[in-house]
């Protein structure tokens, strides 16, 4: 039998972890994408950095910004996919659901601290909720980030103790995963 037909599975892959990752970085900029600018309309790209949505002009530019937004979250969805794609050719792979939740809760995790700081905080470019007073931006900024650093935690917990799964059953038959 070759490396590839073996009835054992192959040892996890820091491609398993990063594939989690890069997915959860597109999911929570599709969940913000679609949820904060689309649905609710708390803000757009830009409606902090001089692009009200109070005008066709400013909106236009917005949704423009916003389409970039959703591009750059796609191709997180597409790295995701294409490193899961190369790990699962290594070999049959089998791999704890704690390790997926908490790879994708990590990934979420980062893109909520790394967005809400540089672009609410540091660019000022939006604010999370753009439709409450002034006064009230930073305490839903910080919620914001308050939200990312829990996933980032939890998801933290969650790949720790999926990655020790996953090698525990890395040498267990094909037979008992199914």
């Amino acid at each position: 039998m070759t490396a590839r037909t073996t009835p054992t599975m192959a040892t996890p892959s820091r491609g398993l972890v990063w594939a989690g990752v890069f997915f959860g970085l597109g999911l929570g900029g599709f969940f913000d994408g679609i949820v904060l600018h689309q649905v609710l309309q708390w803000h757009h790209m830009l409606t902090s950095a001089g692009y009200p949505a109070d005008s066709l002009h400013n909106l236009e530019i917005n949704t423009l910004a916003d389409g970039l937004f959703h591009a750059i979250t796609y191709v997180f969805v597409a790295l995701g996919l294409l490193v899961l794609w190369r790990s699962a050719r290594r070999g049959l792979l089998r791999w704890s659901g704690r390790l997926l939740a908490g790879s994708l809760l990590v990934g979420f995790g980062l893109f909520n601290l790394i967005e809400g700081i540089v672009n609410h905080h540091i660019l000022g470019i939006h604010h999370v909720n753009e439709t409450v007073p002034r006064e009230q931006w930073f305490w839903w900024d910080l919620g914001f980030l308050a939200w990312g650093a829990l996933m980032l935690a939890v998801g933290w917990m969650l790949l720790r103790r999926g990655l020790r799964e996953t090698a525990a059953g890395a040498l267990a038959p094909i037979s008992d995963a199914l």
